[in-house]
C-alpha cells in the first residue's frame, strides 16, 4: 500500500498520508481553510462549518473528510466564501461580540476569520442574546454572550485535561454551554492551567487579570492574518 496519496486542492496537486483530513493534508501542503471548531490535538466533529469545501463536486467539512486518490478539492471560490461569510455573519449577531470592548480582539480567531473573508460587518439583524456570564470562579469567567458553541472547551476538558467540567444543554435557540455543577464554576474542579481554558477560539472562556496585558498592536493578528503561519509552510514539501 502506497504511503502517500495524490490530491488537488484549488487546482494545485499535493501529497497526503492515509489517514489524513482534507485539512490535515492542506495544512502540511501550505492550503490554509478556514476553521473555528478544529483545533490540534481534539478529534474534529466538523460543529462549525467554517472549514466546508467542495469535494468532487459535494460540499464535506475538511476537518472530518479523509483524503482520497485523485479526489478534486475546491477551497477558495467565490460560492464557498459567500457560505462561509454567511456562517461567520451568523455566530456574530447569534452573540454579543463587541470586537473594540472584548479582552480577546487581537487574539480572538472568529474576529480573525472575519477579517479574512473580508467582513468588516455583519449584515444580518442583531439578536442582542442575554445568556449570562459566570464570574464566580477566582481565577476564570464564562460569558456565554460570546461563545459560538464550537464544543472546544467540552472537548479539551473531558480529552486533554481529563475531566468533564462543560457540556451543552438546551437545543436550538436555547442551546448554550453549561457546567458539571448545579451552582456555578467555582464550584466545579477546572483550574487555571487546564487545557479547556486556552482552547476557547473567542472571548467566551478567559483567565482573569491579564484580559489586556498584550497591548493593541502585538496581539496575535495585529499584523498577520489568521492562517499565516500555514502559509508559511507552502512550497516546501
Amino acid at each position: 500500500m502506497s504511503d502517500t496519496i495524490t490530491l488537488t486542492i484549488d487546482g494545485v496537486e499535493i501529497q497526503g498520508k492515509p489517514g489524513q483530513t482534507i485539512m490535515e493534508a492542506a495544512d502540511a501542503a501550505g492550503i490554509y481553510i478556514p476553521r473555528l471548531c478544529a483545533m490540534d490535538g481534539l478529534v474534529p466533529h466538523g460543529s462549525c462549518r467554517v472549514c466546508t469545501v467542495m469535494v468532487n463536486g459535494r460540499p464535506q467539512s475538511a476537518c472530518t473528510q479523509p483524503i482520497a486518490p485523485g479526489i478534486v478539492v475546491d477551497n477558495e471560490t467565490d460560492e464557498i466564501n459567500a457560505i462561509r461569510r454567511d456562517i461567520v455573519d451568523m455566530l456574530f449577531v447569534e452573540g454579543n461580540h463587541f470586537c473594540m470592548f472584548c479582552e480577546k480582539s487581537g487574539n480572538c480567531e472568529l474576529q480573525a476569520v472575519a477579517y479574512r473573508l473580508g467582513i468588516a460587518a455583519p449584515r444580518f439583524p442583531f439578536q442582542f442574546p442575554d445568556c449570562g456570564i459566570d464570574a464566580s470562579h477566582p481565577d476564570i469567567f464564562i460569558d456565554r454572550d460570546r461563545c459560538i458553541l464550537c464544543g472546544r472547551c467540552v472537548r479539551a476538558s473531558q480529552d486533554l485535561d481529563g475531566k468533564d467540567v462543560f457540556g451543552f444543554v438546551g437545543r436550538g435557540s436555547e442551546k448554550r454551554i453549561a457546567v458539571n455543577s448545579d451552582a456555578k464554576l467555582k464550584d466545579t474542579n477546572i483550574d487555571v492551567t487546564d487545557k479547556a481554558v486556552e482552547a476557547c477560539p473567542v472571548g467566551a472562556l478567559l483567565k482573569k487579570r491579564v484580559g489586556f496585558a498584550v497591548p493593541i498592536g502585538q496581539r496575535k493578528y495585529d499584523h498577520k492574518p489568521i492562517g499565516s503561519d500555514i502559509e508559511q509552510n507552502k512550497g516546501s514539501l
